[in-house]
């Protein structure tokens, strides 16, 4: 048995915030720490009364940053990491023109497990520790996913896109093969350690009815892996798959027709919905997923995250690498704010950093587990310093309150801004002699 204590600043959330006001949603403690053992939350609270539980525990001591569970991005592609930041048009001519011909190089094992050490380097940097990734067609490109994930003891979720037309030869299946080697890569992989399967239907122009037909089999075989997909990111895209699907009423119709809609799924964008789709989310419960920067960067729309709460739908939000434009949470955050802003939406820094953490969680029904600091939960934890940078250092001589911290965290933070990440109970960023630096105190309420 291995224990240690995190000394710092705690929040951790119990409840999304329903405004800035509300104090109930979650805990700060000043003086607070986390007791780790064997990976595992055993205790959160006040610094005494952790420390008395375990008398014994090494304390790292990273006061004055604030300690949080760590991040959780819902949506991005793993085999996008050489691609990100490419100029570019609108969707379908930026997948043709880089997106495509960058994946058929994860046909090569030696090259998808280079790619996977440097992407969770990445993730790890930016505070992320658990994420949902689209890998590429190839087998190859999801085990050295998975066997990297679970090298790090990370809580991943992935799996390989299934598509078998509308793009280059070398990233096609069949829907057979896609069938076949999503139950291998699912027999192998779903459940070990801390990796889950995701059943990946690209998006529905890449897949015929036929493959569609053979997602809805994987989903009846294995009702306890997540989906994913695309969903209306871009009204020429829509234009296309209802060209592709004539019979379909709208584009969500397309998986909805064919099972693929549930508690589980998650629908990338999902910007330029009909009146009848987001009926259709209401009753089946799919989580959209907004993703801020990649619908900036390829002017894709708005999402219309207030319209979608107000019927009850529980949305995620994620990063999107490589269209969306950076690894890190706190500026998907950033341009999140913005983005709603632009609608004459709120998003309070509360509810911010609870999206990214217990909000996330629950899109993956995974609050249990992860996403807070309760105990019980894994530990996955960020250590946050909003004076990393000097530009944050100046603006946080005039913060007085919590909400102020969090809001210069999300909207002037990046990799910079996270002092260290413990993966399942273990520091996974920086060496220990640079941890826990000494600078001033606040004393926020």
């Amino acid at each position: 048995m291995t224990q240690t204590v995190l000394r710092g600043r705690v929040l951790t959330f119990h409840a999304e915030p329903n405004d800035g006001q509300d104090n109930n949603a979650y805990s700060y403690i000043e003086d607070g720490a986390v007791l780790i053992r064997d990976g595992l939350i055993q205790k959160t609270g006040s610094f005494c009364d952790v420390a008395a539980m375990a008398p014994d525990a090494p304390v790292i001591d990273h006061r004055p940053h604030l300690l949080m569970a760590g991040f959780i991005d819902t949506h991005l592609h793993f085999p996008q990491v050489q691609v990100i930041a490419s100029w570019g048009s609108q969707l379908l001519d930026w997948l043709n023109t880089y997106t495509f011909p960058e994946e058929t190089r994860f046909a090569d094992a030696d090259h998808s497990a280079i790619m996977a050490e440097k992407f969770f380097d990445q993730l790890i940097a930016h505070g992320t520790t658990t994420a949902v990734a689209f890998c590429s067609v190839h087998k190859a490109s999801v085990s050295a996913f998975f066997q990297e994930a679970t090298k790090r003891k990370l809580r991943m979720l992935g799996g390989k896109v299934m598509m078998d037309r509308n793009a280059p030869a070398g990233l096609l299946d069949t829907p057979q093969t896609g069938y076949d080697d999503s139950k291998e890569l699912i027999a192998t992989w779903h459940g070990t350690g801390r990796s889950s399967y995701v059943i990946t239907p690209r998006f529905a122009i890449t897949s015929t009815p036929e493959q569609m037909e053979m997602a809805q089999a994987l989903v009846q075989e294995h009702s306890d892996c997540h989906v994913q997909t695309h969903l209306s990111e871009n009204r020429d895209e829509i234009a296309y798959t209802l060209e592709l699907y004539p019979q379909a009423r709208d584009y969500l119709d397309v998986y909805q027709s064919y099972g693929l809609l549930g508690p589980k799924t998650l629908l990338g964008h999902s910007i330029h919905l009909e009146s009848r789709e987001v009926d259709a989310l209401v009753e089946t419960g799919a989580h959209p997923v907004f993703c801020p920067t990649s619908n900036l960067f390829l002017g894709s729309g708005l999402f219309d995250n207030a319209g979608l709460r107000g019927r009850g739908i529980t949305n995620g939000i994620a990063t999107d690498v490589g269209a969306g434009t950076s690894y890190s949470m706190l500026q998907t955050l950033n341009e999140g704010y913005k983005v709603l802003q632009m609608q004459r939406q709120s998003l309070h820094p509360l509810q911010a950093f609870h999206w990214a953490t217990r909000g996330n969680a629950c899109v993956l029904g995974m609050e249990d587990r992860i996403g807070t600091l309760d105990p019980g939960t894994e530990a996955d934890i960020v250590v946050l310093n909003a004076r990393s940078t000097e530009a944050m250092a100046l603006r946080m001589d005039r913060a007085s309150t919590l909400s102020e911290e969090l809001f210069v965290l999300q909207m002037m933070g990046d990799d910079r801004a996270i002092e260290e990440v413990y993966v399942n109970g273990t520091a996974s960023k920086t060496a220990p002699a640079t941890r826990a630096r000494k600078v001033r105190v606040p004393e926020f309420s």
